[in-house]
């Protein structure tokens, strides 16, 4: 069976591991984390894959293995009948790649603490320590100031900032309350604020015959990739009212050659003009090719920039609004559920949740507020040990409500549809549910957060290989905390037999607080004979959380679908030593 490290890059080895470098291998894996989020880090997307497989290779011990036909095939997606000798594109951007790193550590790594080189001739990327610049190199390079790095689907919130947006989110939505229900006297706004980003006619540097033709048709591209998602408002050439709401710009140059092309593009602050992000990408222009890579490069500009998690989530939660008014504080409060997310920490549910049935209560036509309730009344159900046999699914009756409220309002709205997917399922309404969650991601196959969760779902509804893939997937292009799809892709593993893999998985996954992901962790380690750490993780479960230990077949049997699973997973708990009610 295919193991579900083929779907994702495999992880590393554990903390205080080495490369042949002597240099500790999370150290190089942060030096890769910082080359690849850097906006003078100016690489194609498949440069940056191509980095990404062989710097990971490496680290993990194989780089033995590194030669350009497994380059060809894992990276660019040839065939087996591949032939290097004969093909020569991995020679060709194993030089771009050099090149670009080059310039990246004449600018803006100039002072990073590891230097990460591909040596001509050779594919197997080197490790050295960096020497940092004497005040006397830095102004003779004098490089320019620096715009912020850019947020690539591969670039994620680190762990600290995960955090912080945790407690950001309760002083958040604490001070949001206190503004509506005490300061504010002035009227309520027409409808809650909502990020306008205005697309330019990408430029055409050329001037070659169709060349005109392929900018328009990939900014056509990018605005309809841009528009499936519901929480932003997407303009061209907007009025003077408009434009006055635009806080956005994405602009873009355009220019090919005799086979290929590549695309410049940019998204800006509006009105001060401060490069929040751009990107490079290259493709070909024969026909076949050229619809693939417009589609490639919609899916992957709108993830990036329009996703939870994205470029323009983080812009918007780094804004400070002092006095902010109805609309903004309404939009705030989504703002806050998206960082208590990041954690799912129980301590901020009450205040996003209060926050939200605010902001409904003042826009009541705010689609986007009420599914975002429902997914917090769906948490509280769901992670209120032990189940409540009233209350609980009470809280699920509440939320499929609010979801539904949330697509009459708005067909479309992704978020309302997840919501209600979520909600359906956990009314053991199953077949309905992924109903809805497949039309969900028909409408928009670029959001991540909904196709990790809907594969979540399918996953635990029994179709293992379809749900797995999505949550992969996922994993791969969410900008957010990875920890919720890591410790779904240890049970992907678990359920296909792949102990060792699972077992990765839910180290990586890391988030002790989380009571559930505990109990995922006695699973694996049962199976892994690992009984040191089963031990220590049944210790911490039944000192915190003795109610939901007690009804474990309960928990279990409101997450799984099919008797098969839930007695395979209740057996390796048994097997770890936990004792629970029949």
């Amino acid at each position: 069976m295919r193991s579900w490290g083929a779907f994702v890059m495999e992880a590393g080895t554990r903390n205080g591991a080495t490369d042949a470098s002597g240099l500790p291998v999370d150290a190089c894996r942060e030096q890769l984390a910082l080359i690849l989020g850097s906006v003078d880090f100016d690489a194609t997307d498949r440069e940056r894959r191509f980095l990404s497989y062989v710097v990971n290779e490496t680290l993990c011990g194989r780089g033995m293995r590194i030669k350009a036909y497994s380059i060809a095939v894992e990276v660019f997606g040839r065939d087996a009948s591949f032939d290097p000798q004969a093909d020569p594109i991995v020679r060709v951007e194993a030089g771009h790649l050099r090149r670009s790193l080059e310039r990246y550590y004449l600018t803006a790594g100039l002072a990073d603490p590891i230097h990460i080189s591909i040596p001509k001739g050779a594919y197997v990327p080197t490790f050295s320590l960096h020497r940092s610049p004497s005040p006397g190199d830095q102004e003779a390079s004098a490089a320019p100031p620096m715009a912020p790095p850019p947020a690539r689907t591969v670039h994620r919130l680190p762990v600290m900032m995960a955090a912080g947006m945790a407690a950001a989110a309760i002083v958040a939505a604490a001070v949001l309350m206190l503004w509506w229900q005490v300061i504010s006297p002035r009227p309520i706004a027409s409808g809650p604020e909502r990020p306008h980003l205005a697309v330019e006619w990408f430029e055409d540097l050329s001037g070659k015959e169709g060349s005109a033709a392929l900018a328009r048709g990939l900014t056509q591209e990018v605005v309809s990739g841009l528009s499936k998602f519901k929480d932003i408002v997407v303009v061209q050439s907007p009025g003077p009212e408009t434009e006055r709401q635009v806080r956005y710009v994405l602009g873009g140059s355009l220019y090919t050659s005799a086979d290929t092309f590549r695309l410049q593009v940019s998204l800006r602050s509006s009105p001060n003009g401060t490069v929040l992000w751009a990107a490079s990408y290259d493709g070909a222009t024969t026909v076949g090719d050229l619809l693939k890579s417009q589609a490639d490069i919609a899916s992957n500009v709108a993830t990036t920039l329009a996703q939870a998690y994205g470029v323009i989530f983080q812009a918007d939660a780094k804004r400070a609004v002092p006095n902010p008014p109805d609309d903004w504080a309404a939009y705030a409060c989504t703002l806050s559920y998206y960082s208590y997310r990041a954690s799912f920490d129980g301590r901020v549910r009450p205040s996003v949740r209060s926050c939200l049935e605010k902001a409904v209560e003042r826009f009541p036509d705010y689609a986007t507020a009420w599914a975002l309730l429902s997914l917090t009344l769906i948490d509280e159900a769901r992670f209120g040990y032990p189940i409540d046999p009233v209350r609980s699914p009470a809280l699920i009756d509440q939320a499929l409500t609010a979801a539904r409220r949330a697509v009459e309002l708005e067909p479309l709205n992704v978020r309302g549809l997840q919501a209600q997917m979520f909600a359906l399922y956990l009314r053991k309404e199953v077949d309905a549910a992924m109903k809805v969650g497949a039309r969900a991601i028909s409408i928009n196959p670029n959001d991540t957060e909904l196709m990790g969760e809907y594969g979540y779902r399918l996953a635990m509804s029994g179709n293992w290989n379809e749900g797995c893939a999505l949550v992969a997937k996922a994993w791969e292009r969410n900008a957010g905390p990875p920890a919720y799809y890591e410790a779904a892709l240890a049970l992907c593993s678990y359920f296909h037999g792949d102990y060792e893999e699972a077992a990765m998985w839910i180290r990586k996954a890391d988030v002790p607080a989380n009571a559930l992901y505990h109990v995922i962790a006695i699973a694996i380690f049962a199976e892994t004979g690992d009984e040191a750490l089963a031990d220590r993780e049944r210790a911490w479960l039944v000192e915190h959380e003795p109610a939901l230990v007690r009804n474990l077949r309960a928990e279990a049997a409101l997450r799984f679908t099919r008797p098969e699973d839930i007695a395979s997973f209740l057996g390796s708990l048994k097997k770890a030593g936990l004792q629970f009610s029949e």
